[in-house]
C-alpha cells in the first residue's frame, strides 16, 4: 500500500500534504482531532484502493501539513480542502470525513456544493447536545496528559517536533472548548447523497445521529454495533475489528457506486 502521489500544495498560508492511492473516481478523505490521513484511514485504504482514486490530507497543525497562529475552524478547514484539490486539479470528489473531519466534510457540503458528489459523515455533530454527556465538560479541563497515547504517538512519529505537537493540542482543544451549536440550515442546505454512519456506543449518541439523517433530504443512516470509529479503523488500544471494518467499507462502497 504505496501512494501514487504525495507532497504538499500552498493553501490559504500554509503548506497542506495530501497522498493519493489507486484510480478511479475521487474520493477524498478528512481524519479526525488529533489524526491523520494514515492514523485515520489505513484500514478503508487498504480495501478501496482498487476501486477509487482515495485522496487523504492532512489538515492544519495535524500530521505532516503546516500550522497557523490561528484559531482551528471547520469552515477554515473546508476553505483549506478546496484550494487543495483545486491545486491538485479535483473539481468534484465525493469527501469521508471522520469524527471532526466528518464536521469538516458536512462544511464542504454547505460552503462548495458544486465540488461534492456524495458524503460519508462518519461519528460527527452539529450540537453540543449530541455528543454523550460530560464530554464538553471534560474538554474544559483536558491536558496533553489526558490525550490518548496512541494519538500522541502517531503525531510524534510524523513530526518530532513537541512544540507542533502542543500547537495541535491546543488549537483542537480550544475548536471543542469555543464551540458553537450550528443551525439546522447547515445540514439543510446539504444537496448531496449523504451518508451517516455512528457506532452504538460512539461519543455521538445515536440519537443525534438520526436527527443529521432527517436533517438532510433522502439521506442514508448507518448505525453500527461499535464504538468510536472502529467500525473503520483500529480502536485507540490498537485494536481492529476487521469483520466490522469489512462491513462498513462494503456498505460505504454500495454507497458511492450506487447511482442515485
Amino acid at each position: 500500500m504505496d501512494p501514487i502521489e504525495k507532497g504538499h500544495k500552498y493553501s490559504n498560508g500554509i503548506e497542506m500534504y495530501y497522498e493519493i492511492y489507486g484510480s478511479g473516481k475521487p474520493l477524498v478523505l478528512i481524519h479526525g482531532g488529533g489524526g491523520s490521513i494514515l492514523f485515520d484511514y489505513k484500514e478503508v485504504i487498504e480495501r478501496l484502493e482498487n476501486k477509487f482514486q482515495l485522496i487523504g490530507i492532512d489538515l492544519q497543525n495535524h500530521g505532516l501539513s503546516g500550522h497557523r497562529d490561528i484559531p482551528e475552524t471547520f469552515e477554515q478547514d473546508a476553505h483549506d480542502i478546496a484550494v487543495l484539490l483545486e491545486e491538485i486539479n479535483i473539481k468534484k470528489a465525493s469527501f469521508w470525513g471522520f469524527s471532526n473531519g466528518g464536521n469538516t466534510v458536512m462544511q464542504v457540503a454547505h460552503l462548495y456544493p458544486g465540488m461534492v458528489e456524495k458524503l460519508v459523515v462518519a461519528s460527527a455533530f452539529y450540537k453540543k447536545s449530541g455528543m454523550i454527556d460530560g464530554f464538553f465538560e471534560s474538554m474544559k479541563e483536558a491536558s496533553l496528559d489526558s490525550m490518548p497515547e496512541a494519538l500522541k504517538n502517531n503525531f510524534l512519529s510524523l513530526n518530532p517536533d513537541v512544540a507542533a505537537f502542543e500547537n495541535m493540542f491546543d488549537k483542537d482543544s480550544k475548536r471543542m472548548q469555543v464551540f458553537e451549536d450550528w443551525s439546522e440550515e447547515v445540514l439543510k442546505s446539504i444537496q448531496s447523497p449523504t451518508l451517516f454512519i455512528s457506532g452504538d456506543k460512539d461519543i455521538i449518541k445515536p440519537e443525534h445521529t438520526v436527527e443529521m439523517w432527517r436533517l438532510v433530504k433522502d439521506s442514508q443512516l448507518m448505525i453500527i454495533p461499535a464504538t468510536h470509529g472502529s467500525y473503520m479503523m483500529a480502536d485507540l488500544g490498537g485494536n481492529i475489528d476487521g469483520k466490522s471494518i469489512d462491513f462498513t467499507v462494503t456498505e460505504v462502497e454500495k454507497f458511492l457506486s450506487n447511482k442515485q
